[in-house]
Parts: structure tokens; C-alpha cells; sequence
């Protein structure tokens, strides 16, 4: 196939990795401290911090499409998707830095104030991270530049959340200075949060500069709002996209969100002291954590060269059937099998980073399928299915993991009974694996193989071709 397309540079390939580098470092914090930052200190029941992520995370998840409906519908000097990374890039790291500030109110005030900031928090994520993944589907019309583009963004996303997850726990023990005083705690909790917005808001601006938006509709017109809408309805590799998503989400949630608990009252990483490079004293959950990412990466770059070998739908139920039989094995593992524990971390890590860029490669391929269709392109629309689906993944899955640990008998910053170290257990093996096993189920019967995507791609650019020819 002959594509008369712009080439994607280096600089630019890099440029689109640093948005989601912004993004996940703070989505990253989320996924692996927010939950214990609610209960050990800021002060919030377990079960009452799993009914507000599952409360503002639906709520999130719906606001997500009107954000693609919306970027949609925008049309500047700088494209429809790239404005949202220049207005937005402050006030993401501004909201940030509020979720994890700990006002001194009654238990209610507490609750309230988590469920205004962190629903404000979720916002403002959806209004910039939407645009920035469907940009995807517009900086080239190649399968290939995507499945690049997708691999370099996947690939700096893990490298934010590394450093992210590395630095978090040293910065917050830097800005407290050691001490086991809550208000100390609280204070370094929210400086260390402070410093990773401002390296988010800078890693937007970069992102803006360094991409060009090239692909436009063959449509020049927008569609009306109910046309987009029916499209995308009828869109049946978008619904396949949507359930395997949520459930690949719900398997990160309870495996993120649950970490630190099992080194704090599991593997008790307290006793064990901290490891120190560079003179940095690094605490153990923190290096699982980051050894993930790293791993995480591997499992990228990995993905592009076995998925245009078998194709992605076999690379990612591949992927999956392995993750899920590791989380199972996860259970026997006791608290002194640190190595295990750390070898069966890189394996699922290596399984878990693989399906992500496949993932985004997919949604931005049902784009193609819905234009060839329907002759209307709704990227926005159809991208925004994608942060949807991580918002309702990870909702279902820190709600689990809120409601469980009270389920358990969790009482923070105490000694934990046998069955609560035995649900905190399982959080990292038997229900983590329930997610990877649904999400294999869902892509088994995604329509769009490698045959049928070449000849996608051939009929919409001699479309988009006879188009520019008319226009001249």
C-alpha cells in the first residue's frame, strides 16, 4: 500500500510519548497510593473510600464521551485535540496537588471533601487525556505510524509511572523528614505530589509543541451529535474494545491498589528497612512497583514485533492466558519468596504491558472502521470509549478493593487478623486473574484481523485521495 502521508519524526514520536507520561504518573499515584493515602492517612474508612471511587468514577466514566463529543466538534489554528494539552496542562496538576491535601474537618467534611476533589480530579483527567489518546487517529493514517506511535506512548508511560512510583515514597519520607507524626506524613504526602504536577504540566507542554495533526475527515462536515452516537453503537469491535478494556483495568486496579497493603501487612517491609542507592533509601513496595513498569516496558517493545507475527488478537488473549495462570501461582508465594515474588512481578508486569499499546492501536482502528462504514469519523468519540473503559475498570476494581478490605476486617495502621492477611492475599492472585481471564474472553471474538484492517486502510485513502482530487 502507498501512503502519500507526512513521515512521523523521531521528535515527534517522542513528543506524543510525553503525554502519557504526564498521564500516568499522576494516574499511577492514583492506581497505587490513593487508596491507602484515604485510609492510613488521610483517615477514611476502607469500605467508604471503595463507594466513592466506584460513585465518582461512573460518574467520570460518562463524562468521558462528552469530552470526545466536544473535541470533536473543535476546530482552532492548533487542531481539534491539541488545544485541550495548552489550557489544561495547569489546572491537571493544580487539582492534583488538592486530592491529596488533608484539610483538618469532621469525618463527614473528610469524605466530602474527597468526593469534590477527586470527581474534580477525574475531570480534568478526562478533559485532557481524551484528546491527547485521540490523537492517536490523527497525527498519521498509517496502521504502521500507529503501531509505533502506540508503542512509543505506551513505552513513556511506563517510564513516567517508574519514576513516579520509584520517587514517590523517598519524596514523601524527604518533605516529612522521617517522621511517623501524621501531620509530618500529611505535609510530605502532599509536597511530594506537588513536585511530580509540576514535571506532568511541563511533560503536556512538550507534547503540544512537538505534535502536528494531519489526518482530516473525508467528511469535512461534522456529523450531527445522534449520527455519531448511532455510529458508534453499532460499532461492534468498539463494544468488544470497551468489555476487554474494563476488564484488563480491573485486573490492574486490585493489583496496584493493593501493593502496598500486602508489603505493609503482609511481607511487613517495615522490618525489612529500606534499600538505599545513590544514598536515596528506597522502601520495597516501591521497588515492586517500579520493577512493574520497567517490566512493563519490556512487554512494549515486545508487543509490536509478535503482534505483526500473529497478529494482535492473538498477542493479547496470548498475553492474558499467561498473566492469568502467574496471578493464580501468586497465592502460594509466602511473605519470605521475595525473589519469587519479584520473578512472578516481571512476568505479569511483561504480560500486562504488552495488550496496552495493542489496545490503543485497536480503538484508533475501529475509528477506520466506523469512517469506511459510515463515511463520518468520530475519533473523539471513539477514543474516549478507551478512557472510559480504564475509568469504569479501575471504579469496579478499587471498589472491590475498598469493600473487601472492610469485608477482611481491615483496621488501619494496626496488627491484621489471619483472614484479613489472607484477603489481602488474594488481591494479588485469584481476583486480579478473574480480570485477565474476562479480557481474553472479549477479544476472542474481535472482528478486525491484519487482512481485513490492510484493506480498511486501502479503500479510505483512495477515498481520502479522490477527496483532496476534487477539492483541487
Amino acid at each position: 500500500m502507498n501512503y502519500t502521508v507526512e513521515k512521523i519524526t523521531l521528535k515527534e514520536r517522542i513528543g506524543y510519548g510525553f503525554g502519557d507520561a504526564a498521564s500516568s504518573m499522576f494516574w499511577k499515584l492514583f492506581g497505587s497510593y490513593l487508596m491507602i493515602f484515604y485510609t492510613d492517612v488521610f483517615g477514611l474508612p476502607a469500605a467508604a473510600v471503595g463507594t466513592m471511587f466506584l460513585i465518582t468514577r461512573v460518574w467520570d466514566s460518562a463524562f468521558d464521551p462528552i469530552v470526545g463529543v466536544v473535541a470533536d466538534r473543535t476546530n482552532t489554528r492548533w487542531g481539534k485535540f491539541r488545544p485541550y494539552l495548552l489550557f489544561l496542562a495547569i489546572p491537571f496538576g493544580v487539582i492534583g496537588v488538592l486530592t491529596f491535601i488533608t484539610p483538618d474537618l469532621p469525618d463527614t467534611g473528610k469524605l466530602v471533601y474527597a468526593y469534590v476533589t477527586y470527581s474534580l480530579m477525574m475531570m480534568v483527567y478526562s478533559a485532557i487525556n481524551v484528546p491527547y489518546a485521540s490523537l492517536l487517529g490523527v497525527i498519521s493514517p498509517n496502521p504502521k505510524d500507529r503501531n509505533i506511535l502506540s508503542t512509543y506512548r505506551m513505552t513513556f508511560a511506563y517510564i513516567g509511572s517508574f519514576i513516579a512510583l520509584l520517587s514517590f515514597m523517598p519524596l514523601v519520607n524527604f518533605f516529612s523528614k522521617g517522621s511517623k507524626l501524621i501531620e509530618d506524613q500529611q505535609y510530605g504526602w502532599m509536597m511530594s505530589v506537588l513536585v511530580i504536577a509540576i514535571i506532568c504540566a511541563v511533560l503536556f507542554y512538550f507534547c503540544f509543541a512537538f505534535t502536528k495533526e494531519r489526518v482530516k475527515p473525508i467528511k469535512e462536515k461534522q456529523a450531527p451529535l445522534k449520527d455519531d452516537l448511532r455510529d458508534l453503537l453499532k460499532n461492534r469491535p468498539w463494544w468488544i474494545l470497551l468489555g476487554a478494556g474494563v476488564a484488563a483495568l480491573i485486573f490492574n486496579s486490585i493489583r496496584d491498589g493493593a501493593t502496598v497493603y500486602y508489603f505493609k501487612y503482609f511481607i511487613v517491609e517495615e522490618n525489612i528497612g529500606t534499600v538505599n542507592f545513590l544514598s536515596i533509601p528506597f522502601v520495597l513496595s516501591g521497588i515492586y512497583l517500579a520493577v512493574g513498569q520497567i517490566s512493563n516496558i519490556i512487554g512494549v517493545i515486545l508487543a509490536a514485533p509478535v503482534s505483526n507475527r500473529i497478529g494482535k488478537r492473538k498477542t493479547y488473549m496470548l498475553s492474558m492466558l499467561i498473566a492469568t495462570c502467574l496471578s493464580i501461582a501468586f497465592y502460594w508465594l509466602d511473605k519470605d519468596n521475595l525473589v519469587l515474588i519479584f520473578a512472578l512481578q516481571i512476568l505479569i508486569s511483561i504480560c500486562a504491558g504488552s495488550i496496552f499499546p495493542l489496545l490503543w492501536s485497536m480503538y484508533a482502528d475501529c475509528a477506520d472502521y466506523s469512517e469506511l462504514k459510515t463515511g463520518n469519523r468520530a475519533t473523539g468519540l471513539i477514543f474516549s470509549s478507551s478512557s472510559m473503559s480504564q475509568k469504569l475498570g479501575w471504579a469496579i476494581g478499587t471498589a472491590i478493593t475498598g469493600w473487601l478490605l472492610g469485608y477482611f476486617g481491615f483496621q488501619a495502621n494496626e496488627v491484621q487478623s489471619a483472614d484479613t492477611i489472607n484477603g489481602i492475599k488474594m488481591f494479588l492472585s485469584f481476583l486480579p486473574a478473574i480480570g485477565t481471564l474476562l479480557s481474553v474472553i472479549f477479544i476472542y471474538f474481535y472482528p478486525l484481523t491484519e487482512s481485513k484492517l490492510n484493506e480498511i486502510t486501502r479503500q479510505l485513502n483512495e477515498k481520502r485521495q479522490s477527496a483532496n482530487a476534487r477539492e483541487s
